[in-house]
């Protein structure tokens, strides 16, 4: 296409090519994840069909909710716009149906049919929006040689009924497939982590910059939803969870993907403060203003100008203290102690706590009215006992870290170092976690760690943990399974597929790492000589 092709494309066809030569390419790979492509086109098409209806309503001058039948005639003029030949046919109340007699992606649909699910996802995403409900049918389709397409759209639960098809609701979460939901969150965990290794970058800790952000798991996916809902606005925020659950990196990552990114970000345990020291330390204070106040003294809210100010342990604030921070909230402004001049504050809060503030506030311990100021956008970090899902993951990021910390070769923990670990309550959360692997790390002599300092036995198990041990011994056994197979390579690749050096190393004999081998279908070979493949022991 030449440079002058190119100027002339508008959004809705640029996306067009964008999405049939990520399909072709695709192809082109030998890629066989249909399903995973379906997922990726239709998120896109989810995203996109916000921009397309509002080109749309320019362009044809609508305003306000739309009818059925301005929506057929938006959705009409998208399609036909970048070369299909759409049009309505009859339907009954509460439902669209148009048809088509040419696809705007070619002759390519037939080899990639899963283009089609694009179309599907804009026309639902724009009724959803519209209507509060969307079901879309692809009842006939040119990609799989029914000669034409057929579209039905059903506006209402009750008009779709039985009828097959996906379904999209006004909540922009749209009944997303969990596969298709767990690539979203996948998506924003690689893009947050990404973000906080950028600003670890600028500060100069490239060495420590690693990924802070695990979430596999139903409860620690939707904090990370709430967080990419809320961060690119201006709303306060409280963050919700027990000690330890990582409330500073939810904080951080918040701070990361806001438009204040490139500001301060200022954190301060307002637990730590002693009373008589919170104000001065959180709004400054004048020189004389009391005893030993011998210079001037700026405070959290000026370093934090432009930024954030992370507020931890929010409920510890002492009532006088309180007063003050609801009038900045409210006002935007505020004095330092023992000061005349009115300072204004151009500061995002962000608050914590890992007690019930409703309680508090029920019970008189906190002010009403600050608190509904500052919780504007609730997020909750579940504890880890119930991230089971992440536990692998955290596991070895967290031994990895350590491993470069102190310049030593990879260690992985062994069966029965698992099954403690996987069975421990951990009422420190993650804090405790990294604490109790950096002990066993140290204290572990070979690359397997065989046991965790950690007594199971003192936590108890809560009720209805006991329907949960089968899915959970499960669990524990697929992660020290792969754990072993991950130990095994990175030995290999590290003695050069030597196994006697390797059986050296893990302490047991050279009959058993073959044996080892083959329950995992590890060919030592491939570790030999120069022409070895390398091997990426993922962290």
């Amino acid at each position: 296409m030449s440079d002058a092709e190119q100027t002339k494309l508008d959004p809705v066809s640029f996306l067009q090519l964008f999405v049939t030569q990520s399909v072709h390419l695709g192809s082109q790979l030998g890629c066989a994840q249909c399903d995973e492509q379906r997922n990726y086109i239709e998120l896109l098409g989810l995203t996109a069909s916000r921009c397309f209806e509002a080109a749309a309503r320019k362009q044809l001058r609508l305003s306000g909710p739309m009818d059925a039948d301005a929506y057929a005639d938006t959705i009409l003029h998208l399609k036909n716009r970048i070369g299909g030949r759409f049009s309505r046919i009859s339907s009954e109340p509460g439902v669209v149906r148009v048809e088509n007699t040419r696809c705007p992606f070619g002759d390519m649909v037939k080899d990639a049919p899963e283009l089609c699910h694009m179309t599907s996802s804009v026309f639902g995403g724009i009724a959803a929006r519209n209507f509060g409900y969307a079901k879309v049918e692809l009842a006939r389709r040119i990609a799989t040689n029914d000669g034409r397409c057929e579209v039905c759209i059903y506006l209402s639960p009750e008009s779709a009924k039985e009828r097959p098809g996906t379904e999209y609701r006004s909540d922009e979460g749209m009944a997303l497939s969990p596969a298709l939901r767990g690539e979203v969150t996948a998506q924003l965990t690689t893009r947050i982590n990404r973000v906080l290794c950028q600003v670890a970058a600028k500060r100069g800790e490239e060495q420590q910059c690693r990924p802070e952000i695990v979430a596999h798991s139903e409860a620690m996916r939707a904090a990370l939803e709430a967080v990419e809902v809320v961060a690119p606005t201006r709303a306060s925020v409280l963050i919700s969870g027990e000690t330890g659950v990582g409330k500073e990196v939810i904080a951080r990552a918040t701070h990361a993907l806001s438009e204040r990114a490139t500001r301060p970000f200022v954190a301060v345990n307002c637990g730590a403060i002693p009373e008589d020291l919170i104000e001065s330390a959180l709004f400054g204070h004048e020189r004389g203003a009391f005893t030993g106040a011998y210079d001037v003294h700026q405070g959290f809210f000026e370093r934090a100008e432009g930024g954030t100010l992370f507020l931890d342990e929010i409920d510890s604030l002492p009532p006088s203290a309180q007063v003050k921070l609801l009038r900045v909230l409210q006002e935007g402004d505020y004095e330092r102690v023992g000061g005349r001049q009115t300072l204004s504050a151009n500061v995002r809060i962000i608050a914590a706590s890992n007690r019930n503030m409703e309680t508090m506030v029920a019970d008189g311990d906190f002010r009403m009215d600050l608190y509904y100021r500052l919780n504007v956008v609730a997020v909750h970090i579940p504890p880890l006992r119930e991230r089971t899902d992440d536990m692998a993951d955290l596991v070895r990021h967290l031994l990895a870290r350590l491993s470069e910390r102190y310049d030593s070769p990879r260690k992985f923990l062994g069966e029965r170092a698992w099954r403690k670990v996987m069975a421990y309550r951990w009422p420190g959360n993650i804090r405790e976690l990294e604490n109790i692997l950096e002990r066993a790390f140290l204290f572990s002599k070979g690359p397997i760690i065989e046991d965790v300092p950690v007594d199971v036995a003192r936590v108890p198990m809560e009720s209805g943990d006991d329907e949960l041990s089968g899915a959970l011994k499960s669990r524990m056994k697929k992660a020290a399974q792969q754990v072993e197979a991950d130990m095994l390579r990175e030995a290999l690749g590290r003695f050069g597929g030597n196994v006697t050096a390797v059986a050296r190393a893990m302490d047991i004999t050279p009959r058993a790492v073959h044996q080892k081998l083959r329950k995992h279908g590890i060919e030592a070979a491939e570790y030999r000589g120069a022409g070895a493949t390398l091997h990426v022991v993922k962290g």
